[in-house]
């Protein structure tokens, strides 16, 4: 079994399944079966490939195809050009969770105490104590998901505070310049229209917000109050559809922006206190 062949053979089997991209999928699960990067894998696709690899890369295959996520298989994504682990504790980070990095940049660069909401795999805290060197809260509801995140954090050298606790809770009043999430904002009653990767693998408790999607959303705004200090900004990711209910929440905010994603879709939202 040459690398080339295994490449084939995995490729089919995806197709075979319907998975996405499964050209780009073969070649992941290989590289992560190998230790090995893309480049290695063309320049050496008439090698055998060693039985040790083939038993991974058949395992990660049939997981893949079982519906598992490929960055759980691999137990890595990107996110603003840097590398984080994850695991079934924590939502996989989304391109589109970028924009919220992008507006904060834009629109707080002086902020000297972010807390991030929700923090999961820790990425909006992380990346922005990078970006800003500001000082860094994040919370988290799960210890699980908190555990990734202190990990991601310290591999990343960014000394984030972690507290775990539900939504803003534990965070003391008027303390904070910037917050920032990406909280769960899925209805419950769309949880079987989900695609099986999500519903069956990604963390309920990241995903589901309650009955209308914008139980996590009202509970933030409200607490965002108690914990900004005077002028201090509030920016959350937007589900689909939610931007004019969450809109109507902060009614009395100042400076509310709407950024879109860049398939046009309002995907952040930001407020002054």
């Amino acid at each position: 079994m040459t690398v080339r062949t295994a490449l084939l053979q995995g490729q089919k089997l995806l197709e075979d399944a319907r998975i996405d991209s499964p050209r780009l999928t073969a070649e992941v699960l290989l590289m992560h079966a190998t230790g090995q990067d893309r480049a290695w894998l063309y320049a050496h696709s008439t090698d055998e490939l060693a039985e040790l690899w083939w038993i991974h890369y058949g395992r990660y295959l049939h997981e893949r195809m079982g519906g598992k996520p490929t960055q759980y298989i691999t137990g890595r994504r990107e996110f603003y050009g840097r590398e984080f682990r994850v695991t079934p504790a924590v939502l996989i980070p989304r391109p589109e969770t970028e924009h919220v990095v992008e507006a904060a940049l834009a629109l707080a660069r002086g902020a000297g105490r972010v807390l991030d909401v929700g923090t999961g795999s820790g990425a909006l805290a992380v990346t922005l104590h990078l970006e800003l060197g500001c000082q860094t809260w994040a919370t988290e509801i799960s210890p699980e998901a908190a555990a990734v995140a202190v990990a991601n954090a310290a591999r990343l050298h960014a000394p984030v505070h972690f507290v775990i606790c539900d939504v803003m809770d534990a965070i003391a009043p008027a303390s904070i310049d910037l917050i920032v999430s990406n909280p769960p904002y899925v209805p419950l009653a769309e949880r079987e229209g989900l695609q099986r990767e999500v519903r069956d693998f990604e963390p309920h408790v990241a995903l589901f917000a309650g009955q209308t999607g914008f139980e996590i959303y009202d509970r933030i705004v409200i607490d965002a109050r108690r914990v900004l200090r005077p002028g201090g900004r509030l920016i959350m990711e937007l589900g689909f559809g939610s931007l004019d209910r969450v809109r109507e929440m902060l009614a009395g905010w100042r400076d509310l922006r709407v950024e879109p994603d860049l398939a046009g879709i309002p995907r952040v939202i930001a407020a002054r206190l």
